[in-house]
């Protein structure tokens, strides 16, 4: 007597040629797919005998169902917002998630993937904190699968999913350029940080692009710590030191915060009106802060499902999938006259 192989997820993507995401949503979402595609996913289910509650088992003889990943910053809601989406593409095919947060410290992220190999993990989602890739290369080869969130690969075997940082602080330094500032304080992460370097370089080619010259127009204030603590307090020194700043832009929403903290504790709503101010991430308090914040919006979410997709499929080619960026103008940016 012969024993069957169980179909998987896999095999029904495979079938109905769509992606795991989508027969995902099809099993716990079903209203957000199109009839036709939905009715095509049914079709393979019904057609390969699948059951949802044993792919897991039924995937591999090791059954190993856990998925490591390792995040920069879990207290930044734009990762809170990417860890939600791998979980939205891992819980329905029964995978469990094993998380950390490497606090940008490659040290702590090289004790993590080592925690998460001894555990088994079938593979792992990596926001590295240094450019080095070599470690992740290293597991691929020894068969636990990796995919690189919010960075690209230069490894056509390692896959990875990012947003276009260049093109992010671009957008940013032209809505400000468009709004006729020809001063503008950039408090940034070190270059050392990818995302950080890019987002200079989409500054400065916006800024080229339009006739002008970066560092005549460009103070930029370098942090350590990216977060709203480190927003006002480089705000506080530069009001102090300098005086106001016409227009920042700002490395994420929470540095872009401590901003409008710090400018409206020194001069009230008045201050904070006098000066044009844009963030980077788009987390969900940006919309809902006294004065909304315009900010350059990365689809987290999306990006954490997607990066989950391609981890789960195992037998396909290694890809690099690069979202764009949206600019999202609020009053934070549009209040003042320039």
């Amino acid at each position: 007597m012969t024993t069957r192989r169980r179909a998987s997820v896999n095999d029904v993507a495979r079938r109905a040629g769509v992606s795991v995401g989508t027969v995902s949503n099809v099993l716990n979402n079903p209203d957000k797919v199109a009839t036709a595609t939905r009715e095509r996913v049914l079709a393979a289910i019904e057609e390969l005998s699948f059951v949802r509650n044993v792919f897991a088992r039924g995937l591999r003889a090791g059954e190993i169902t856990t998925v490591g990943a390792i995040l920069l910053d879990i207290r930044n809601p734009f990762f809170t917002e990417l860890a939600r989406g791998i979980e939205s593409t891992l819980t329905p095919v029964d995978y469990t998630l094993m998380l950390a947060d490497s606090d940008d410290d490659p040290d702590r992220e090289a004790k993590y993937r080592g925690l998460f190999v001894e555990h088994g993990v079938v593979g792992l989602l990596v926001v590295p904190s240094a450019p080095d890739l070599e470690p992740y290369r290293a597991l691929q080869a020894r068969g636990v699968r990796v995919v690189l969130v919010d960075a690209d690969s230069d490894d056509p075997a390692v896959s990875s999913v990012s947003v276009d940082d260049e093109r992010g602080g671009a957008l940013a330094a032209a809505h400000l350029v468009e709004r006729g500032h020809r001063s503008i304080t950039m408090i940034n992460g070190p270059h050392t940080v990818r995302q950080a370097a890019r987002r200079r370089t989409g500054v400065d080619r916006a800024l080229v692009e339009s006739g002008l010259e970066p560092a005549a127009v460009v103070d930029e204030i370098t942090l350590v710590s990216l977060d709203a603590a480190g927003g006002d307090d480089a705000m506080t020194r530069l009001v102090a030191d300098r005086g106001v700043p016409p227009a920042v832009f700002c490395v994420n929403d929470l540095v872009a915060i401590g901003v409008q903290r710090a400018l409206r504790r020194i001069g009230g709503s008045g201050l904070l009106g006098q000066v044009d101010i844009v963030g980077y991430d788009d987390i969900e308090v940006a919309r809902e802060l006294a004065v909304p914040l315009t900010s350059v919006r990365q689809p987290a979410y999306e990006m954490g499902a997607r990066a989950a997709e391609l981890l789960l499929d195992a037998g396909s080619a290694a890809q690099h999938v690069v979202f764009a960026p949206e600019l999202v103008v609020r009053a934070s940016s549009t209040s003042r006259t320039v």
